[in-house]
C-alpha cells in the first residue's frame, strides 16, 4: 500500500520531438527564390504527416560504476553499466518501437589501475562464469525473446581475452535466439 507514495525514477535520457515531412518536390534553392511563385506543398494525400519521435536511455541500478572500476558481470548476471535505450516513433496512429541494450561483457574480469587503458584480466575460471552469463542472457530473452549479440571487443590487442572468454560464453550457451557479431572497430578504422 506504499506505491501511492514511491515515486518512480530513472537515471538516463529522454527527448521527444515532433518532425513534420514535406513531400514537395521543390528543392531548398528554389523556394527561397524571389522568382518563384509560392507552390502550395504537394504531399502523400494531402497531409503533411507528423512524426512523433522518442528516445528514451534508462541506466540500471545494478552495477553501476565508474569505467575501469566496474566491470563485468556478477553473480545474479547483471553487468556492468548496463543501458537500454529504446526509440519511439509514432506516426498516423501507429508506433514503432526498437530497443537497443548495452552494457559490459558478461564474464567476470576488471581493470586493475588508474592508468589509460589498464590491460584486462579475467577474475574467474570459465566454469565459474557459465552460470552468470547464462543468469544474464535467460533474463535478457526474458525481456526481449530474440537478440543479435554485436561484440565491440578489440579481436586482436590486449582485449583479446575478453573477446575469447565472451565467445566461448556464446559457444556454450548455444541458444538459437542469440546471434553473435563480432566488429572491431580498429579493422574499419
Amino acid at each position: 500500500e506504499v506505491d501511492f507514495w514511491i515515486i518512480p525514477i530513472i537515471q538516463g535520457f529522454v527527448q521527444i520531438e515532433e518532425l513534420v515531412v514535406n513531400y514537395s518536390e521543390s528543392s531548398d534553392d528554389d523556394k527561397s527564390s524571389p522568382e518563384t511563385p509560392p507552390q502550395e506543398s504537394s504531399c502523400v494525400d494531402d497531409v503533411h504527416p507528423t512524426f512523433l519521435v522518442a528516445l528514451i536511455s534508462r541506466r540500471s541500478r545494478h552495477r553501476a560504476g565508474m569505467r575501469y572500476k566496474r566491470r563485468g558481470v556478477d553473480k545474479n548476471g547483471n553487468v556492468a553499466n548496463y543501458v537500454e535505450t529504446e526509440q519511439l516513433i509514432h506516426v498516423h496512429n501507429h508506433t514503432l518501437s526498437y530497443i537497443q541494450t548495452r552494457g559490459s561483457v558478461p564474464v567476470f574480469w576488471s581493470q586493475v589501475g588508474y592508468r589509460y587503458n589498464p590491460r584486462p584480466r579475467l577474475d574467474k575460471s570459465e566454469n565459474e562464469t557459465v552460470s552468470c552469463f547464462r543468469a544474464h542472457f535467460e533474463e535478457q530473452l526474458k525481456h526481449y525473446k530474440k537478440q543479435v549479440i554485436i561484440n565491440l571487443v578489440d579481436q586482436t590487442g590486449r582485449e583479446k581475452i575478453i573477446g575469447d572468454a565472451y565467445l566461448k560464453q556464446v559457444l556454450l550457451y548455444n541458444n538459437a535466439n542469440l546471434t553473435y557479431v563480432s566488429f572491431d572497430f580498429h579493422e574499419h578504422w
